[in-house]
């Protein structure tokens, strides 16, 4: 196997490998976590992105750094749920139950999570943030401090410079490019000489398994034999502004594929016949892209039992790969309509907690209206009587 590629964090020093493990979706199998861990260690992966809200996701990856004495060998990035603080108490209250979850005494980048204007930074100067950041840094238990973003694209570089950041983690992929922070933001961050940590670099997935048959094509015409998942993170580490690439391999075989990748894409590197095809590729996607729904799951549970990420991910399909591919999806996904756009009753408490900033509710009339034509409304209300 080739060796590992590291890109250098401007302000720490330090080498970070350009592949970064994202654990937001780690596998439910434990032993396949302590596998996907360990071994990506063993390749060279030294940065583990988690955070509080991931669902066990701090829990895991510290038993398995510890169990494994691994923890100095590795980065740990971390997050604040910004919006659950409401004092200067809640926000060590919080970091301490991470550190706890974590079984560590420090954060290596520690990440202000979903910040989307200055405006939310300065309720969080209100709060005391400036100077409990301070005195965590000189304590050493936070070493790097940065912010994700998931806001808009006028918005994001007032932010970078409203505080001293040392790094920044964005969305951004070739689909991405003019998008909430965009090219232009990932410029900004370098110009700035901070660390540029790129997440949703497969959309969610979209970019790997649910490409249209066309865009396929493209790739496939291209380079037989390289994945649509190859061709996303080739086009992210050919660029030299990029730091870090997170990616969320819940399988041996992703994490393999990955590690193949990103050890023979050195900055620069792609010819420039294939990086045209990007191109292509971005047109062939973006006229079936109809919600631009990563599947997060930030927005859930819905309070009336939608499965919302469900029901965007099989109205795209339904355009992407043909109406019965989405359909089927979309019976799958809505437990036979009992979680379908249809249960929809435009509350909008997701709208509030969605970071692609989605207005949810409307977009969930429009897929009632593909995907449970009356017709099928009925079917689907005799089924379920059927099945009791």
């Amino acid at each position: 196997m080739s060796e590992m590629q590291y890109r250098a964090d401007p302000k720490s020093g330090n080498r970070l490998s350009a592949l970064g493990f994202g654990c937001m979706r780690f596998p439910g199998s434990a032993e396949l976590r302590e596998r996907l861990v360990t071994g990506a260690v063993e390749a060279g992966i030294n940065y583990f992105d988690t955070a509080l809200l991931y669902p066990g996701s701090e829990v895991a990856l510290g038993g398995i750094l510890k169990k494994n004495g691994l923890r100095g060998k590795v980065y740990i990035a971390d997050k604040l749920p910004h919006f659950r603080c409401r004092s200067a108490g809640d926000i060590e209250k919080l970091f301490q139950e991470s550190l706890e979850r974590l079984q560590t005494d420090y954060v290596d980048y520690y990440l202000i999570h979903n910040i989307g204007s200055v405006q939310t930074w300065r309720r969080l100067e209100g709060l005391g943030i400036r100077e409990w950041i301070a005195a965590k840094k000189e304590q050493g238990a936070i070493r790097e401090i940065g912010f994700s973003f998931h806001g808009k694209s006028v918005d994001f570089v007032p932010l970078l410079d409203a505080y001293a950041w040392d790094f920044c983690q964005i969305q951004y992929n070739y689909m991405n490019e003019n998008y909430q922070a965009g090219t232009a933001g990932l410029m900004a961050i370098h110009e700035r000489g901070m660390a540029a940590i790129i997440m949703e670099p497969l959309l969610g997935g979209k970019l790997a398994q649910k490409l249209p048959p066309k865009a396929k094509e493209l790739f496939d015409a291209a380079a037989p034999g390289r994945s649509p998942a190859a061709w996303a993170l080739q086009w992210l580490w050919d660029k030299p502004e990029v730091t870090v690439v997170l990616s969320g391999m819940n399988a041996m075989e992703q994490l393999t594929e990955n590690i193949e990748v990103v050890c023979n894409t050195p900055a620069g590197s792609l010819p420039q016949e294939e990086r045209a095809v990007y191109t292509k590729a971005y047109e062939a996607i973006s006229g079936t892209y109809r919600v631009p729904c990563t599947g997060c799951n930030y927005c859930m549970p819905c309070p009336a039992g939608v499965n919302i990420p469900g029901c965007f991910a099989a109205y795209n399909m339904s355009y992407a790969m043909g109406y019965i591919a989405g359909m089927s999806l979309y019976v799958n996904a809505t437990s036979m309509l009992g979680t379908g756009a249809g249960q929809c009753t435009k509350c909008g408490a997701c709208v509030k907690k969605c970071p692609q900033e989605i207005a949810i509710p409307d977009r969930l009339k429009e897929v009632r209206g593909r995907m449970e034509p009356l017709p099928f409304r009925g079917a689907m209300k005799v089924v379920r009587r059927f099945m009791g």
